[in-house]
Order: structure tokens, then sequence, then C-alpha cells
């Protein structure tokens, strides 16, 4: 068949699931490792990317993954330790025998050990670092001298470095010879004397060039060095703003320290992106694999929080229960004024947040954008305002119920795009996290404008 008569892949015809574990994987592994079939483990096991396994482990309750780590031995993999969820990382370090992490964890670059024992147990961090070639354990801990979150635990130290008098010959020749050049880089750093950087050659401009050509001609225009102290979130956003591979970092005096590739730097920026959705939601940074005690001690707090606003919502309810009392309607008709405001709320805080997180929301736009939130609440509110105004006189055939609550609509769909917007930012001006707080606040302000909105009303025009 010619290549123009195949069928064309399309995305309907692809599974939704093709990079997921498939079930019947999952169910051959833990018959293998029930029947202890350790060669029929090891050729279920050996076509699984390392993060493929990892995700295994946390799919798995935890006596399944004893059993399984101890039937599979010394096959273990250090890039899969590198996978794992910090809560799962833990445990299975527990379940590995000191043979098998010694050889697992000097497989890692020193970036990776790193991020394997910073949050560990001091017992556990002296066994991992014990394992490791005096040259290791020196760039572990010197990268765990820095403070945490800081580009100076998320970089590697192994770098390919040349001098600025060199050519390309010279750098091919010196990278031939190296017998610890890191597993991946992209680019030759070129240093000074005194060990500044002063640029970066890419590996494609490297090859591509003669033997006879300087390095310093063939340096890329986008060179940034990063401060060993820098909050990783910055890195992040610098990776992404200006489209980095990799950079150097330095440290106070401006030598040479490291590195950093763009795959820590994107984990970085997407675990941000998971935090302010766990967050936004109340949920904490709990994990699938957490237990039920640690999942309720997560979650109590904001609960708690939202229990306090409901009783602030309730409270204006009770001001006018006389009200409610004489017109029935409004109690059926109430929790559509206060659902509809809380969602519209949620809609303009999600977009101020993730604005506030990329910094693309500034002291220089944040005006119009709290005024193009308004306008669209308004928008929408007039929209729905006479939708609701339609379906309350058909309901209750009540002309004035109508505009109570159409009025009741705008006003509260106004608030919310204010609210929305107008609480992450003060809240980030105060330096509190506005993913963190927000949503409490805007549902407080919602419920409680919303109510008093309609029942105000109510008790001007309809009693």
């Amino acid at each position: 068949m010619d290549a123009e008569d195949q069928p064309i892949d399309t995305e309907a015809e692809r599974d939704e699931d093709a990079y997921a574990l498939s079930p019947k994987v999952v169910a051959a592994i833990l018959d293998a490792v029930e029947e202890g079939d350790r060669e029929r483990l090891i050729a279920l096991m050996e076509p699984l990317h390392a993060a493929d396994i990892a995700d295994l482990l946390e799919q798995i309750h935890s006596d399944e993954r004893r059993a399984l780590i101890q039937l599979y031995d010394r096959e273990f993999d250090g890039e899969i330790l590198s996978e794992l969820e910090e809560s799962v990382r833990e445990e299975v370090i527990g379940f590995l025998s000191p043979q098998v992490l010694a050889e697992a964890v000097r497989e890692l670059d020193s970036d990776d050990v790193v991020d394997l024992v910073e949050f560990l147990d001091e017992p556990q961090q002296e066994a991992i670092l014990d394992v490791l070639e005096d040259v290791d354990r020196a760039a572990v801990e010197l990268a765990l001298s820095y403070p945490e979150g800081s580009a100076g635990r998320l970089m590697q130290s192994e770098v390919v470095m040349a001098p600025e008098h060199w050519n390309v010959g010279q750098a091919i020749d010196h990278m031939r010879s190296s017998d610890r050049l890191p597993d991946a880089f992209y680019h030759v750093i070129l240093v000074d004397p005194r060990l500044h950087p002063i640029g970066n050659v890419s590996l494609g401009r490297l090859m591509a060039s003669g033997r006879d050509v300087p390095l310093k001609s063939i340096t890329e225009e986008m060179f940034r060095v990063i401060p060993v102290t820098q909050d990783e979130e910055d890195v992040a956003y610098a990776f992404n703003q200006y489209h980095l591979i990799s950079a150097p970092v330095v440290n106070e005096d401006g030598r040479l320290v490291g590195q950093i590739t763009i795959d820590d730097a994107m984990i970085v920026l997407d675990e941000e992106h998971e935090e302010d959705i766990l967050r936004l939601a109340g949920v904490g940074e709990g994990s699938l694999s957490d237990r039920v005690v640690e999942t309720v001690k997560g979650r109590f707090p904001w609960l708690a929080v939202n229990l306090v606003t409901a009783i602030m919502a309730s409270m204006v309810i009770a001001q006018f229960d006389g009200v409610i009392a004489q017109y029935v309607a409004l109690a059926v008709l109430m929790p559509i004024v206060a659902s509809m405001g809380g969602n519209a709320g949620t809609q303009s805080l999600t977009v101020a947040v993730r604005a506030i997180a990329t910094r693309d929301l500034t002291g220089s736009n944040v005006w119009r954008v709290i005024r193009r939130e308004v306008l669209v609440g308004l928008a929408n509110g007039l929209a729905f305002a006479l939708l609701m105004a339609v379906v309350g006189y058909f309901w209750f055939g009540s002309t004035s119920l109508a505009i109570v609550l159409a009025a009741a609509m705008i006003i509260n769909l106004v608030i919310a795009g204010l609210a929305g917007t107008v609480i992450p930012v003060v809240l980030d001006r105060f330096n509190v996290d506005p993913a963190l707080a927000s949503g409490a606040f805007v549902t407080t302000v919602t419920d409680v404008v919303g109510f008093f909105a309609f029942l105000g009303f109510a008790a001007v025009y309809l009693l």
C-alpha cells in the first residue's frame, strides 16, 4: 500500500488513554507479584518507561508496592525515584534494600539526587548521601545548603564549560575525553579566567562549525545568567518567557556553580499551575496516594473557612426572615442569584489568579482588566436578568418579582466581576498567595451581596 493510500490517523481514531497504563498490564504485573514470578515481572516491566512504573507504584496499594519492589529488587532504576510523588517516594525508599538504593542513586544527576533527598528525614538523607562518591556528595550537600525553592536547589552541578579563547575543535576534543559529562545537556558554557559565564554555544551550532572556528563567534544572542538564590518560580518564568533551553547558575561572586535545564524549569512551572488549581479548590497539595487522615487534615481548615462564610451569608438572610415568610417564592429563587454570582466570581478569579501567576496582570494594566471584568459582569447580568425576569414572571405570575430578580442578578454579576479581580490583586499586593485565599473572600462577597440585593429589593417593592 502506498503512503497516499494509508488511512489518516485522526484524533478521533486515537485511543484517548494512549499514554495511560493498560489495566491488563497492571493486572498482569500484580498477578506476577502475587505468584512471586520474578522473571515474568521483569519481562512485563522491561518495556515500561520509568514514568510509567512510577505511575503504577502510585496507583497500587502500599502492600502491593512493597511486594512488587522486593520482587523487582536489583532491577529498580533510579529514574523511577525521580518520577515518584514525594509522599510515595519516601515510602518506596524505605522498601529498597541498601544495595539496590545505592545503585539506583548513583545513576542520577546531582539535581535529581537533591530533589530526592531534600524533603526526607535525616536518617534517609544520610543513607542516600553515604552511597555517593565524594565529588557527587559534595555537590549535593552544596545544593542543599541553598534556600528551599531556590535556583541552587534546582540546578545540576554537572556542566560542560570551555575557556573563552577555545575553538570548536578544542571543545569537541575536551568533551570526547571527559568522563563526567551530564547525561543530557544543550550548551557549552563559555567562561572567563575567573569562571564567570560569558556566553552559551548550542550543540547544534558547535557541530555545524569547523574545528578552527572560535567559540566566541558562535555564541547565542539570548544569554541569561541565573543567581543561585533566585526563587525557582522566577527561574521557571524566565525559561518560559525567554524560551531558554538551559542557563548557567552563578554564586554571589558571579562564578559558575551549575546549570538549570528546561526539563527542571518546566517541572516547577507545572507544579505551580497544579498548586494554584488545588489551592483555588481548597484541597491543599494532597495527592491520590495520601491516606484518609492526611487528606482530612488538608481539607478540614478550608471547609471550616467556608462554614464561616456560609454563616455570614445566613446572617444576611436572617435579617429578612419576615420578608421571606410573607413571600415564599423568594426562598425558591435565592439560590439562583447566589449561584450565578458565585460562578461569575470564580470565572473572574481564575483569570486574575492565572494572570498574576504569569505576570500578565501588572500595575500598568490592572485598572483596564478590572474595568473589562466589570463590563463583562454587566453584560452577562443584563442578559441573564432578562432571561430570569421572563422565567420569574411565568413561574410565579408576578411582574414585581421578575423586576426584583432581574435587578439582583445585574448587581451580583457586576460585583462578582469586580470582586473576582480586585480581591486577588489586593492579596497579591500584601504578599498573600491569591490562589490560597481569594476563593473564600469572593464567595463571601457574592453570597452576601446577592442575598442582600435580592431580599432588600424584595422588602422595598413586594411588601
